[in-house]
């Protein structure tokens, strides 16, 4: 059975002091030796996840995290990882022990609330030393969601899921469509999809493949076709298509091969409104508009492939935006989760699709972008800019065209 990918499922982050059996807790949840328990204090060091089922919240991703009081040089790397494990965590975990609050759990909570993050307090160790009913009270006064579990025992396991369900967003029960209100039953879609040589062979880039599905979830059609044969299976139509959907790189040429009348869109533009927010991807895309000469852009992807020869984002996207432009501009890239602190250095960020990353991350990198003030748009939406094509692409999102505009 394919597994569901982790941009896609519930992030769970579980932070605390060291020794406060974060790991205990990880592997109770996850009824898996993931995390390596140990007396000694920083034995968790980088974050380590978990992927698993939870019903009826579906496909999570559980991590485990280092102390948040680690010292040295060290640890306050470990730390400063596990606070940026918090940039993706959807739901988080504060495990305290007994009887023991203080200014790192604060510091914790100020975190929580600063990202509006749900979190529960689980008051672990239970087992070893109960609670006091001062302790308790002190806890109930700070937060509503509290539980006491022995991540040793396996006590109170099912409650402790059950108050993981209680304060999950209610969203995440039902995940927001990628294209599937955008049809309705009986229509057909044509997804346009290039050979992309950077996804594995036999293979289809992921949000592809969530079109896919979610265009079955919705009970309607669609037809899979490379660009070349678009304007073939068109000539073949008794009746027009609901929707036509290309890959970025060839949104220029499906453009023009589709009828008007016919929407079109690119899988990047849908990634942009499931994973992040496309009215603000839309307004950062007016900054290409304004570049100068010398001006810093960053190009941002969430994965780590290996970039092949006319790699997207390293050599497609530089060479249209100076193109476009007619400028000079200093471009520079990240990878992975390394998303730099200093973007207040850059002029604009492109960001790719984010299909590896989940919403809860694509939103923290937005904000970050926000409170630098500086401007943010992604792969789809830039390439159609660049191409002169965005107006069409947009043509089923008017709200987003018009923040573009600056209507």
């Amino acid at each position: 059975m394919t597994q569901a990918p982790k941009g896609l499922r519930l992030h769970i982050g579980i932070f605390g002091r060291r020794n406060v059996g974060k790991s205990s807790l990880m592997n109770l949840l996850t009824n898996q030796a993931m995390s390596i328990v140990s007396e000694t204090p920083g034995t968790t060091t980088d974050p380590v996840e978990k992927t698993m089922e939870i019903q009826p919240l579906g496909p999570v991703v559980f991590i485990d995290t280092a102390g948040i009081d680690d010292e040295g040089i060290l640890g306050e790397k470990r730390v400063l990882k596990s606070l940026k494990a918090l940039d993706r965590t959807d739901i988080a975990l504060l495990v305290v022990e007994p009887n023991k609050w203080g200014s790192f759990e604060e510091h914790l909570l100020e975190l929580f609330k600063e990202k509006k993050t749900p979190f529960l307090i689980v008051c672990n160790k239970i087992d070893q030393s109960p609670p006091s009913d001062s302790f308790l009270h002190q806890l109930g006064s700070i937060h509503a969601h509290l539980i006491q579990v022995s991540a040793q025992t396996g006590e109170n396991r099912e409650e402790l899921f059950e108050k993981i369900q209680a304060i999950t967003p209610s969203g995440w029960i039902k995940s927001p469509p990628l294209l599937g209100d955008l049809v309705n039953e009986g229509d057909l879609v044509i997804l346009v999809v290039p050979i992309d040589l950077q996804a594995p062979k036999g293979r289809l880039i992921l949000p592809q493949v969530q079109a896919i599905r979610d265009i079955l979830d919705h009970d309607a059609s669609c037809i899979v076709v490379k660009e070349r044969e678009l304007q073939a299976i068109f000539q073949r139509l008794k009746e027009p298509p609901k929707l036509v959907v290309c890959d970025s790189q060839c949104v220029l040429k499906t453009v023009a091969d589709t009828p008007k009348g016919i929407k079109v869109t690119t899988f990047s533009i849908l990634m942009a409104r499931l994973k992040g927010d496309l009215n603000t991807l839309s307004e950062g895309a007016r900054a290409i508009h304004s570049l100068k000469e010398g001006d810093r852009i960053l190009i941002a992807e969430a994965c780590t492939h290996h970039a092949l020869e006319d790699d997207i984002g390293r050599v497609k996207i530089p060479r249209w935006l100076r193109q476009f432009t007619g400028l000079d501009l200093i471009i520079e890239h990240c990878t992975g989760k390394d998303y730099p602190e200093n973007l207040q250095d850059y002029q604009l960020i492109i960001h790719c699709g984010a299909c590896t990353l989940n919403r809860q991350e694509m939103l923290s990198r937005l904000l970050k972008a926000k409170e630098s003030g500086i401007p943010i748009t992604n792969y789809g939406i830039a390439i159609s800019v660049l191409q002169g094509v965005l107006a069409r692409s947009l043509e089923s999102f008017p709200l987003a065209l018009s923040v573009y505009e600056g209507a």
